[in-house]
């Protein structure tokens, strides 16, 4: 027997258009509300930021991920890696189901560039999740590094019978994650269907194959690409429905 539930992963690109011209947060939660996955991870989410409010009339009071939660996400941990003198922005994780604990490691590798791994163990089903969401660096060397902190983490953190979600913006347009990943058992949701991991950047006219959802002691049932959100950010979203084995309870 399974229990099957969904996630979905985006580069919110700060809750603004691609060009940075308006803000989209407004449809993007709308998109969001319609698509109902059970959780949610957000990559450039826009804690504050003093500029924009006083830009645009329309910017939220709340922190994006509060925000774009609503009702219908009553679990949201929002974790703040680079802060500057008029704001903060970092990831999200936004959960139908219980967490039970949240941490964020600083993942940061100089001052020009910081990163964080955001880390939630969700009760699903009455199993425990461990659910990561990543924005890696944009040099190879920075990556490698980010890289083998997240699998030192899952290797010493999460139990080996314990389900891993792994979701986010890797920026590895080279496709050097794949083999590290793989000793931890993490595989991409679109290898695991089959599929070949599918371009998402830049989002109207992709040929990057920058984000990705990784999983580890799931089924994957479904993996798609959200191409309806491509005038929402300057990334393509992705969408997973996983099974929890019964058996493996």
């Amino acid at each position: 027997m399974q229990h099957s539930f969904s996630v979905a992963s985006l580069n919110i690109h700060k809750g603004l258009s691609p060009l940075n011209r308006r803000v989209i947060v407004h449809d993007l939660k709308i998109e969001l509300d319609a698509l109902k996955p059970d959780v949610v991870f957000l990559q450039e989410v826009q804690g504050r930021d003093a500029r924009h409010a006083k830009r645009f009339a329309d910017w939220p009071a709340q922190e994006q991920g509060h925000f774009l939660a609503g009702s219908h996400w009553p679990e949201v941990h929002y974790a703040r890696n680079a802060v500057y003198e008029h704001g903060h922005h970092g990831n999200a994780i936004l959960s139908r189901f219980a967490v039970e604990s949240t941490a964020n490691d600083d993942m940061s590798m100089h001052r020009f560039e910081s990163r964080g791994l955001l880390h939630a163990q969700l009760r699903i089903s009455g199993r425990r999740v461990h659910c990561f969401c990543v924005h890696l660096g944009l040099t190879e060397r920075v990556r490698q590094r980010q890289i083998e902190f997240i699998v030192e983490t899952v290797a010493t953190r999460v139990g080996s019978d314990e389900p891993v979600v792994l979701a986010g913006d890797f920026n590895d347009w080279r496709n050097r994650v794949e083999g590290r990943f793989a000793e931890v058992g993490l595989v991409d949701t679109f290898t695991g269907a089959g599929r070949k991991p599918p371009r998402t950047f830049p989002g109207r006219l992709p040929f990057l194959r920058l984000d990705r959802i990784y999983v580890r002691g799931l089924v994957v049932q479904e993996a798609r690409v959200l191409h309806h959100l491509h005038r929402l950010s300057d990334h393509i979203g992705l969408f997973a429905t996983l099974a929890l084995r019964r058996d493996l309870a």
